[in-house]
């Protein structure tokens, strides 16, 4: 059986470069890697078809001798499954799409792996009141987590001696090896991807290059501040391995229930209970805000429900970067619902006042109370 043409193979024209022949080629060989189709022999053979034409297209003197004489111009009818000569350019796109088959990064024995890995990130979880989210606040926390040994700089290498360059990978962390036309990497066994070997173990850290420690920390929390914020303190985290750098701590809010508020944005709302001769009366009443009580005017013939307003005792927004002065200026509001509390308790005289009072006044006093009986009889008949 005929060979394919090579450029149909790859689904290119003969005028394509070289860089877009490499896409067309990777995005078939993505397509019918064995590994992604296992146990699919027509797919495997799809694979090493593109492969071989691709191997030959991407060698400029194959491909001059290819475009004059077709495949008998490179001898024995084609370059075969096997025959891919020195593989040239095809070795770096192969392994780039080992790369992306694995995730790894097969092929660059050159490039060195990092002397050291970042230290994991924490958490801290803080509960503050809303005095905190008032005024902001700086609580001292303490963080169990690993700090870098001092003795060792980190390194895990006795003091006076430092790691050594790994001689089975040197330095790079990845072994190669041939399998097949392949060519892959594999983690050093020898320094388990480190790059480097500690011949004489630090006896402080025991070669860990970290100790368990608890540290104490100032957090600074800003006013205004909200339910599950964060805030993060850069480098704060467990140190580094091998010398890496540290991660970083993450505290997050968390606001502790109030007994009297309920926060809404920068707006708390509260409940006052009031005597209903009060409230039918008017008077003078205290109502609560987070700096302290104030008094507040309620008028005659007030219904429970209603709400009243204090302006600018609320919370600040959480604008850190303005000044003291501006945020007193942003402030929100508290807002005070007026609960009208009726007597459960009633002596024989006040009953009999107050049947005086229901006798005397019928239904002129309680104008809601009035409309909504009329409405009822409406409805009903």
């Amino acid at each position: 059986m005929s060979k394919r043409d090579y450029y149909e193979v790859l689904g290119v024209d003969r005028s394509i470069d070289e860089a877009a022949l490499k896409k067309a080629y990777r995005k078939l060989a993505l397509q019918f890697h064995p590994d992604r189709n296992p146990d699919n022999p027509e797919a495997e053979a799809k694979f090493k078809e593109v492969s071989e034409a691709y191997s030959v297209l991407s060698d400029a003197g194959k491909r001059a001798r290819y475009d004059q004489f077709g495949h008998a111009g490179l001898g024995g009818g084609g370059g075969g499954p096997g025959d891919f000569g020195d593989m040239g350019g095809f070795s770096d796109v192969f392994s780039d799409l080992f790369g992306d088959i694995f995730g790894g990064a097969a092929g660059r024995t050159g490039q060195r792996r990092s002397r050291g890995e970042r230290g994991a990130d924490l958490r801290y979880n803080l509960e503050i009141d809303l005095m905190d989210v008032l005024t902001g606040t700086e609580p001292t926390i303490k963080i169990p987590k690993m700090r870098g040994c001092e003795p060792c700089g980190s390194t895990g290498a006795a003091p006076g001696t430092k790691p050594e360059l790994c001689g089975r990978c040197e330095g790079a962390g990845q072994v190669a090896f041939q399998q097949g036309f392949f060519r892959v990497n594999r983690v050093c066994d020898q320094c388990g991807g480190a790059g480097q070997v500690v011949r004489d173990h630090c006896k402080t850290c025991r070669g860990a290059g970290r100790l368990e420690s608890e540290q104490t920390l100032q957090v600074r929390v800003p006013a205004g501040v909200d339910e599950g914020a964060r805030l993060r303190l850069v480098g704060e985290g467990e140190a580094g391995i091998a010398g890496g750098p540290a991660g970083d701590l993450y505290v997050v809010i968390h606001l502790s229930a109030h007994p009297l508020f309920e926060r809404d944005g920068t707006d708390l709302y509260t409940e006052v209970p009031v005597p209903f001769v009060q409230a039918t009366l008017g008077a003078e009443i205290e109502a609560p805000t987070l700096e302290g009580r104030v008094e507040l005017t309620l008028p005659e013939g007030t219904q429970s429900g209603k709400v009243l307003r204090l302006k600018g005792k609320g919370l600040p927004p959480l604008q850190p970067r303005l000044d003291p002065a501006r945020l007193e200026k942003m402030r929100g509001d508290v807002f005070v619902r007026i609960f009208v509390e009726v007597p459960t308790r009633l002596t024989a005289r006040q009953r009999e006042l107050l049947e005086e009072f229901a006798e005397e006044s019928g239904q002129n006093v309680s104008p809601e109370h009035k409309s909504f009986v009329e409405k009822l009889k409406d409805f009903f008949d």
